[in-house]
């Protein structure tokens, strides 16, 4: 099976199972961390800016106004990425259900049947772990989510749109060419509302989509037509098993430490106030995670020693303990402000297939408590249950949604083969009350 056989005649029929229900799986974690990202003041921000400059008919996620197509695919990439607990592929060093989901709202008919959503969803997961996987072995720079996914969310649309190969073939090159080359660890480094790139790689993707119908020409796309070792597989070995979930808001790079904090604590039934000092090895890019005193949830999101502190303190990490007051835990930011992070030559050598860190923790009667080599949780090779997924939807989901508007998102992805798009389409239509959206991370 080519790459374009991929985007065109993959069919529900030859998806195993598993795959079918892992689709229903990704699709509840990312919606529910859509509902906890319209919380930030990102998403309050670009709903607003994709009404007043991307005007159209096309219904944007939990807002009750409209824009076009890519200014949906703008603002619904934005806010799942304004909330790091969104799942993701190792070896992408990234997330494909970032730019790929706002992609397939923005561009599939009310009409679609629920199948047919579901398979554009596994095509998109299949797709986009290639052509990330491509561009990072043939790229110098190490580019965010949105440059290689704005590939993939075009692959969506030219599904969707029903474009031919040829017009399929200019949507790849257009999307590949225009977008978001943005370097990561520039926003890893200093981090703002920029992140991952997901939310312009997603607009990137629809605008090449519907340039291609279009007319616009643009082809090749190198990652797809000049890299074939990466496209192997493809029908045999399914990429959507192979994606890692989040069970903390905060970047995958921070996680192993933070399970590092939360073992050595457990074993030793310790609180906060036992603790000196955190002391943390683990691999370069974590290290580079040095924000302590976090001034936004883009900072504390983007940090190793914030959410190691907020764990040891509050037993875990929620959205809640990202944002406005929490920034400012006196408890929090002693032990954030104190941590030490070394870079580990073994860590380094496992990155990215694995993220290692070990952690000591410094008591303060004198005693230095060290564990051994931790990973993040719910690994690829390790992943939740469905009831630990559909607990962690619930729990980011209620606040925000309320429990009745979350329980029909539920129902309605649950009943997408049976009822088809549109009841879904209609949920996540609905708007959130202007007085829950909050600009807390200001």
């Amino acid at each position: 099976m080519t790459p374009f056989d991929l985007i065109h005649r993959l069919a529900w029929s030859d998806l195993p199972p598993q795959v079918q229900h892992r689709a229903e799986l990704c699709l509840l974690d990312l919606i529910g961390i859509a509902a906890g990202g319209r919380q930030t003041r990102l998403s309050a921000i670009i709903h607003d800016h994709a009404v007043q400059v991307f005007g159209g008919a096309s219904p944007m996620l939990f807002d009750g106004r409209t824009a076009s197509p890519p200014g949906v695919a703008l603002a619904a990439g934005m806010t799942i990425d304004s909330l790091d607990g969104h799942d993701g592929y190792n070896p992408a060093k990234g997330h494909i259900g970032c730019p790929l989901l706002p992609a397939l709202l923005a561009l599939a008919p009310e009409d679609l049947p629920g199948t047919g959503f579901l398979t554009a969803m596994v095509m998109g997961y299949e797709f986009g772990a290639r052509v990330a996987e491509a561009q990072h072995a043939t790229v110098a720079d190490y580019h965010t989510s949105g440059s290689w996914g704005a590939v993939a969310a075009a692959a969506a649309g030219a599904r969707l749109l029903r474009l031919d190969l040829e017009t399929t073939r200019q949507a790849l090159g257009i999307a590949e060419y225009h977008g978001p080359r943005s370097q990561m660890m520039r926003c890893i480094d200093h981090p703002t509302m920029v992140k991952d790139g997901s939310g312009w790689g997603a607009m990137a993707g629809v605008s090449a989509a519907l340039l291609a119908r279009d007319g616009f020409t643009g082809a090749p796309a190198l990652t797809v037509e000049q890299a074939p070792q990466f496209w192997k597989e493809i029908g045999s070995r399914w990429r959507i098993l192979d994606q890692y979930f989040k069970p903390y808001p905060v970047c995958r790079w921070a996680q192993a430490p933070v399970e590092g904090v939360l073992a050595l604590a457990r074993a030793h039934a310790l609180t906060s106030n036992q603790v000196e000092r955190i002391e943390v090895a683990t691999f370069h890019e974590a290290v580079r995670l040095a924000t302590a005193r976090p001034r936004s949830t883009e900072e504390a999101q983007y940090s190793t020693c914030f959410p190691c502190a907020v764990a040891l303190v509050r037993g875990g990490i929620g959205p809640a303990d990202i944002t406005g007051e929490a920034l400012n835990d006196v408890e929090v930011l002693r032990l954030s402000t104190g941590m030490r992070m070394t870079e580990d030559a073994r860590a380094n050598a496992a990155f990215p297939g694995t993220r290692l860190a070990r952690v000591t923790l410094i008591l303060k009667d004198g005693r230095q408590l060290q564990g051994g080599w931790s990973t993040p949780r719910w690994d690829a090779d390790d992943p939740p249950d469905e009831a630990a997924l559909r607990a962690k939807f619930h729990a980011i989901a209620d606040p925000i949604l309320g429990t009745a508007h979350a329980g029909a998102i539920e129902a309605a992805i649950h009943d997408l083969p049976e009822n088809g798009f549109a009841p879904l389409r209609g949920v996540l239509a609905q708007p959130i009350s202007r007085a829950t959206v909050s600009v807390r991370s200001a």
